[in-house]
Formats: structure tokens, C-alpha cells, sequence
């Protein structure tokens, strides 16, 4: 290979690696294109054969630099449920993320909440995910009283993700956590 070649040859290779750092800006958490250290997002609505519209709607984050303190995550997520005359809805203020794999549990303080939910206001409540494609799970730490003002949960916890998403909605994105020691 003469030195002409040499050059051309690096050059595009550096073009590649370039190219993919790129992607990772634009995919990362704007600090010189590191990538957060965890995230779920996304809406899907659960299965109910009796027709209930219950949704749920993420937006959690994790930045890299505080990858070591998932008590750090920012963001919201919120839920609501309607059939016939019920309807009761809650914004929560994210106060932890963890993910593994394509498993996220999240926490939040709930901020907004109207209906049969107003007395949950001002508590924490928890939702795991299961992120599966079109078929994701999903699980809330008051699945055991169906009521979310009842028991308060800690920080980074919830049930398993018991529940079906309706066939259809399911898009949640969990980004696995980039755990400082693994």
C-alpha cells in the first residue's frame, strides 16, 4: 500500500469513527456526546377486555454525569384511567430510575391529581416496565390495594410488570443503565 493509499485509507476510517460519534451526540445527553445513563419513555394503554382506557406515559431520564445516583433522574410520567362515568388522572414528578436490560422501575412524587387520585396527591408511587416491543409489560406499586394514596413506596421501587399492554400501543424504551462498575 503506498503512502497516497495510507492516507486515503485513514482518512475514511476516521470519517467512519466521526460519523458514529455524530450518532452518539445526537443520541446522547448534549454533554460532548455522552450518552445518558438510563431512560424510559414512551405511552401505551393496558389491556382491558371490559374497555377501560387506562394509559401510562414516561419521560425519565438518568444524565451520565450522575450515573452513579439514580435518586438524581429528572423527567415525569404520568397515568390515567376512564370507563363510563370514572375518570382520574396524575402527573408525577420522577424522583428515581433504574434499568436493566430492557426492565425500568421508576418513582415519582405525584404532583397533579384529579378525580378518585386526589387524595394521592403528594405521594410516591412506583412503575416498573418491561420493554418488549409491541408487547410490554407493566407493573404499579399499588396494584396490591388499587389504590395509590394507600402505601407509599421508597425510592426506586414497584411490583413486577404483571400487566398486558393493549396490542398495539406498546412503545416504551428502556436505555439499560450504564451501571459505573459492570
Amino acid at each position: 500500500m503506498n503512502r497516497r493509499t495510507k492516507i486515503a485509507a485513514l482518512a475514511a476510517a476516521l470519517l467512519i469513527t466521526t460519523g458514529a460519534a455524530g450518532s452518539a451526540v445526537a443520541s446522547g445527553d448534549g454533554e460532548g456526546g455522552i450518552r445518558e445513563a438510563a431512560a424510559l419513555t414512551g405511552t401505551a394503554k393496558l389491556y382491558r377486555p371490559a374497555g377501560d382506557d387506562i394509559t401510562f406515559t414516561f419521560d425519565a431520564h438518568l444524565a451520565a454525569k450522575d450515573q452513579r445516583d439514580p435518586a438524581k433522574a429528572t423527567g415525569t410520567f404520568s397515568f390515567s384511567h376512564y370507563i363510563g362515568d370514572f375518570a382520574a388522572s396524575a402527573d408525577v414528578k420522577v424522583d428515581c430510575l433504574v434499568t436493566g436490560g430492557k426492565v425500568a422501575t421508576v418513582t415519582g412524587v405525584i404532583t397533579r391529581a384529579d378525580g378518585l387520585l386526589a387524595p394521592s396527591l403528594g405521594k410516591r408511587v412506583g412503575i416498573s416496565v418491561h420493554d418488549l416491543g409491541k408487547h410490554d409489560r407493566l407493573g404499579y406499586s399499588w396494584m396490591a390495594s388499587n389504590d395509590p394514596s394507600e402505601d407509599e413506596v421508597p425510592k426506586c421501587t414497584s411490583a413486577a410488570p404483571f400487566e398486558k399492554t393493549k396490542a398495539g400501543t406498546g412503545d416504551f424504551k428502556v436505555l439499560p443503565w450504564q451501571v459505573p462498575y459492570n
